[in-house]
């Protein structure tokens, strides 16, 4: 049967390092300053904590401050022109197109955020869903229950399941709930739970995904 391709979203379909991820980062700062009564320096130091910690800022601030989720992600991912700030290969919609199977985007930003970078990007209609943070009830990966509410809501078997993904940690817990991993990574070293490590998700095109996929 085919596969199910999971797909992650930034870093992954698209490079968010050079403008998204600053401007998030920068986002989350201001908005602990203002909420937690922080200076900039602490505020920066507790949000790299909790996502170093936890896999995202937004799990620690529940977690420790009570922070209404909807209110963070709102604050935090406001941009102000985000056609100009997504990084992007063309090729990648070849890429998807070709792909055999069903194809989610799965992703810990908010929803309305993912819908508009892979409205962007113009391979929205590739996914069958964008399934977000929101849907996942706010917990996200490498969360175990975060994924646990996708394989429920999309009636999934993980063994079909395909995971592509730039942290190595969301990628340990698709392991063991059955799901084969390709890691988007320039490391030199390979984890044992990745089945697949490429420099770009390009290189599925390239790569031989029959192993991936029956391996």
């Amino acid at each position: 049967m085919p596969p199910i391709w999971l797909f992650d979203l930034d870093n992954t379909l698209h490079n968010a390092s050079p403008h998204i991820f600053p401007h998030i980062n920068r986002s989350m700062t201001a908005y602990l300053m203002r909420h937690l009564d922080l200076d900039e320096r602490d505020a920066n130091r507790l949000r790299v904590e909790y996502w170093k910690r936890y896999g995202a800022t937004l799990t620690g601030l529940m977690r420790h401050h009570g922070t209404p989720p909807e209110h963070f992600l709102h604050h935090t991912h406001q941009f102000p022109d985000l056609t100009r700030m997504v990084v992007f290969d063309s090729a990648v919609r070849h890429l998807l197109r070709r792909l055999p199977g069903k194809k989610i985007v799965f992703s810990n930003g908010p929803l309305r955020y993912a819908e508009s970078v892979l409205d962007v990007m113009g391979i929205r209609k590739l996914f069958a869903d964008v399934y977000s943070v929101e849907q996942m009830r706010f917990h996200p990966k490498p969360k175990l229950a975060g994924f646990q509410h996708l394989i429920k809501d999309h009636r999934l078997n993980p063994q079909r399941c395909i995971l592509v993904e730039d942290s190595a940690e969301n990628l340990r817990t698709a392991k063991r709930l059955g799901m084969k991993t390709v890691w988007i990574s320039r490391s030199l070293r390979q984890p044992d739970f990745v089945d697949c490590q490429l420099p770009s998700v390009l290189g599925l095109a390239r790569h031989a995904i029959r192993s991936i996929t029956s391996g």
